[in-house]
């Protein structure tokens, strides 16, 4: 299991974040992950996806429900690529994406910056939120 501690400008407390991954067959497994908001001492959010990895193309692609205790349900698909920069691996762009079908689209540009266990994610709205990974 892949726990993080996140803290976010639009939050008032500390969320542990946890992820984990059930394989189904070697190309695909199901991933279950949420937020444990330790000001309230329960669950802010809790998603089930099934991922799928495509070897021929060096992608992910998920499909899956997320409950959010204040936008409720919604369904989502997500997707992953990396593109190496360097010959040796050690470099590689990330592209990732996702959709919530049941919200209105919000293109908001945003800035990621990371640092071994460290991120800090920042947007053109003011929202920011740092992670650390544990």
């Amino acid at each position: 299991m892949e726990t993080s501690l996140r803290y976010g400008g639009d939050s008032k407390a500390l969320r542990v974040h946890f992820k984990e991954k059930l394989p189904i067959n070697s190309n695909n497994y199901f991933q279950v992950d949420g937020d444990l908001d330790t000001g309230i001492g329960d669950l802010s959010s809790l998603s089930g996806t099934i991922r799928c990895f495509v070897p021929e193309l060096s992608a992910i692609f998920g499909l899956g429900l997320q409950y959010d205790i204040h936008d409720k349900a919604n369904f989502i698909a997500r997707g992953k690529k990396a593109f190496p920069i360097a010959n040796n691996g050690l470099l590689s762009f990330k592209m990732k994406g996702r959709c919530e079908f049941d919200k209105a689209l919000r293109k908001v540009p945003y800035l990621q910056i990371r640092e071994n266990n460290w991120t800090l994610n920042a947007d053109i709205n003011g929202r920011w939120n740092v992670r650390f990974d544990l």
